[in-house]
């Protein structure tokens, strides 16, 4: 009987010291020490991904992550500072108080019969077969993410084209798109996070196969979806994020009342509050100052707030009891493709409910209201939904002036009306060109 052909394997391109702009300098010296102890143990050691990446692109890393041939129980025998972590994929961490160097055994193409390699439907659900460097290449996503620092001679290894794709600013994947994205569809959304960071453009292949598999998205594990949307919404590229979320359908399967929202403006534009919203997480980021993803929750999903309350109080349901319901409805309903903890989604549903109070307190509740721990959220939220509804700018400045102690004697915040719902359009969304396909055109490789 014949045995199966092997799959040829790439050859390593060099690129030396000299021809990369990466210095030992800007790289953690946390994980020279790991790379040096692998090297002196006997072991291959390599930094490897984003981090090699970015320093090529002239940035600096957060996160350091080595690639080696040695196991994980190997790597923790070198190190008593390590832990074992993953099921799905074993890992070592390395631990030097806050900063953790992950370490990664070289992954395997195909099932060496351990059982450690489990497919389902096209699906990795469990992969721990070891292999070559080669091999690892092959498995990493996209090529821009499969470059190896060496420390033994500073040189960088590429052995997909990840070097050329980097300085093009292009986001390749290794291999065929939708079987990557059908192996784990979760690396479409890391596409477009990288995009929206990196300021790369998507290859032709993968954008495409983006818009024929995004359904595929709500097939990942809602926990996981939702640690990837802090990723997308808390990473410094909020807005960018937004627009190519939307640009490549992928909005539609993870908020789709968002989606609709932006549908219901012509596709092109997003509800001012939603974009004042995305771009002041990005402006507190930049400033080192504190974000919370409860606030840009609330505003991303306050249309289907909105819908959901005035739907339960054309039933008859009292304004302040329909917001509760409201609230647990959209919670219920995103939980389905997004989980959502109670940390985050608590203070977004008081937030909701705080508006109808802003809107019908007098000035002897004002001051009730002023002390609710929630106020400065639920204020902010009010200002954010007066650059969709002027209607409203009346009341925000009754509640600047409450704020300052000068809130007019006589009167009250009389409630304003209620901001025009937008039903959502049940034709088809067109496929629009992704951001930034203008000044990087589809052949620009």
């Amino acid at each position: 009987m014949t045995e199966p052909q092997k799959r040829p394997m790439p050859q390593a391109r060099v690129i030396p010291r000299e021809q990369h702009g990466i210095s030992r300098r800007n790289i953690s010296p946390n994980a020279l020490r790991v790379l040096y102890r692998l090297k002196e143990a006997g072991y291959g050691a390599y930094l490897v991904g984003g981090a090699v990446r970015d320093l090529l692109l002239g940035g600096h890393p957060k996160d350091f992550d080595v690639a080696t041939d040695a196991t994980p129980e190997q790597v923790k025998a070198l190190f008593r500072n390590c832990r074992l972590i993953g099921r799905r994929f074993r890992l070592a961490h390395v631990v030097y108080g806050p900063e953790i160097i992950e370490v990664a055994t070289f992954r395997g193409l195909g099932d060496d019969g351990s059982g450690d390699r489990h497919v389902v439907d096209g699906l990795i659900v469990r992969d721990n077969v070891y292999g070559t460097i080669e091999e690892d290449a092959l498995r990493r996503d996209f090529t821009a993410n499969a470059l190896y620092y060496a420390i033994e001679d500073f040189s960088v290894r590429d052995y997909v084209g990840g070097f050329e794709d980097v300085r093009q600013r292009t986001l390749r994947l290794i291999g065929d798109p939708a079987q990557r994205y059908r192996e784990d569809p979760v690396r479409m959304l890391r596409a477009v996070r990288l995009a929206a960071k990196l300021g790369f453009r998507i290859d032709d292949a993968a954008w495409a196969a983006i818009f024929e598999l995004a359904p595929l998205i709500v097939e990942a594990a809602p926990a996981r979806l939702f640690d990837e949307m802090l990723k997308l919404f808390l990473g410094g590229h909020a807005y960018e994020s937004m627009r190519w979320l939307e640009a490549s359908s992928l909005l539609r399967e993870l908020l789709p009342s968002t989606a609709a929202a932006i549908e219901a403006r012509g596709g092109d534009e997003m509800p001012r509050m939603m974009e004042a919203a995305l771009k002041g997480t990005d402006l507190r980021l930049a400033e080192g100052k504190s974000v919370t993803p409860a606030f840009l929750l609330a505003a991303l999903l306050w249309p289907a707030a909105q819908h959901a309350h005035a739907a339960e109080v054309a039933r008859g349901v009292e304004v302040q009891a329909a917001w509760l319901r409201a609230a647990d409805k959209v919670v219920r309903e995103q939980a389905s493709r997004i989980a959502m903890p109670r940390r985050f989604s608590l203070p977004m549903t008081e937030v909701w409910a705080l508006q109808a109070r802003l809107e019908s307190a007098t000035r002897k509740r004002a001051a009730r209201l002023l002390a609710h721990p929630r106020f400065r959220a639920a204020y902010d939220f009010l200002v954010l939904r007066a650059l969709d509804d002027p209607r409203l700018r009346e009341l925000v400045d009754f509640w600047t002036a409450a704020q300052a102690g000068s809130a007019p004697a006589a009167a009250s915040a009389d409630a304003s009306a209620d901001a025009a719902e937008a039903d959502e359009p049940k034709k088809r969304r067109r496929r629009r060109r992704r951001p930034g396909a203008a000044a990087a055109p589809a052949d620009d490789a």
